[in-house]
């Protein structure tokens, strides 16, 4: 992975809302997915779901998830706080944070959402919670499903395309 990296790689890959660089397809759908793209202010993991599940009847790389109406909201409060771990525990991981704000950021994160996406290599069963985890997959070339080169000439159908979902 090192040397697919914007060290060795460059920074080629545009961002089709705001033109700026990533070095590979992961870091570009990171940088939409998250909403650090200021021209994609509206696309959220949720709105990027919806897309793609609706480009994608036949599940090649989306779970159908009856009845899944958008990514759970938590907030932790004062009660959070454990005093014997000295810290504000997450009720659903357990991990201890030093802030409040922290936690509620940790709780709100796509690390307790559900899976959306799975590896489209059946044999693989991998499945993700946000699209750059299935895309970063599909990078590492570990379930031998496509080659690196492949992933990144292809992602501007999955991110940016009129054509999406065409792997």
């Amino acid at each position: 992975m090192h040397l697919h990296s914007g060290v060795h790689r460059g920074y080629e890959i545009q961002c089709p809302f705001c033109q700026c660089h990533r070095a590979t397809a992961a870091g570009l759908t990171h940088h939409i997915e998250t909403g650090s793209c200021p021209r994609a202010a509206g696309v959220t993991r949720d709105t990027l779901y919806r897309l793609i599940r609706s480009n994608d009847p036949q599940g090649t790389i989306t779970n159908n998830l009856l009845g899944w109406s958008g990514s759970t909201q938590y907030e932790a409060n004062e009660l959070a706080y454990n005093r014997a771990r000295r810290g504000w525990e997450c009720y659903l991981c357990h991990r201890v944070f030093d802030r409040l704000p922290v936690l509620n950021r940790h709780l709100n994160s796509p690390i307790h959402q559900e899976s959306l996406y799975h590896c489209p290599n059946r044999q693989c069963g991998k499945e993700f919670t946000v699209l750059a985890g299935i895309i970063n997959h599909l990078e590492s070339e570990s379930c031998g499903y496509m080659r690196f080169e492949d992933v990144q000439r292809d992602i501007h159908n999955v991110v940016g395309g009129s054509n999406l979902l065409s792997f």
